[in-house]
């Protein structure tokens, strides 16, 4: 049983990788939509010069931080982090908005709002069980 709390973090880390890694790099291959879709966006149409480039970057260093042991915890906080970000202004947007444009990119621009809010709520989720599993199962044996 402990195998597999420590396998948890482990592919969870994985999700995270090809899930970050993939909105990433369809975000750069067609960044011009990327860009128009955030300047749509309520709130964040003043951000709209700097925000895409920072979001592209923080997926990229945050797969890259999942990628090692040593930095797995921090890559999972990260993961956290941004995923409550996501969700909570998918939260925000469904409550005061209708009919706005996806700006994730590829398979994930097919999500309704809803089930954007549903998927990031699972994601935040499957970061808390495979950080706290990390933080308990990773350290080594004293």
């Amino acid at each position: 049983m402990k195998y597999l709390k420590k396998i948890i973090p482990f592919a969870v880390s994985i999700f995270f990788v090809i899930l970050f890694c993939y909105a990433a790099i369809s975000k750069v291959l067609d960044f011009d939509n990327f860009q128009d879709q955030i300047s749509a966006l309520p709130l964040l149409n003043g951000s709209s010069q700097f925000l895409p480039h920072t979001i592209i970057n923080v997926e990229f260093l945050i797969a890259g931080l999942l990628c090692y042991r040593r930095t797995r915890t921090t890559g999972l906080i990260g993961s956290f982090v941004l995923m409550l970000i996501f969700t909570g202004y998918v939260a925000l947007l469904l409550s005061t908005s209708k009919n706005l444009p996806c700006s994730c990119g590829g398979i994930l621009e097919k999500m309704s709002w809803s089930q954007h809010l549903y998927f990031n709520t699972g994601c935040v989720i499957l970061s808390v069980i495979a950080l706290g599993l990390n933080l308990k199962y990773s350290r080594p044996a004293e």
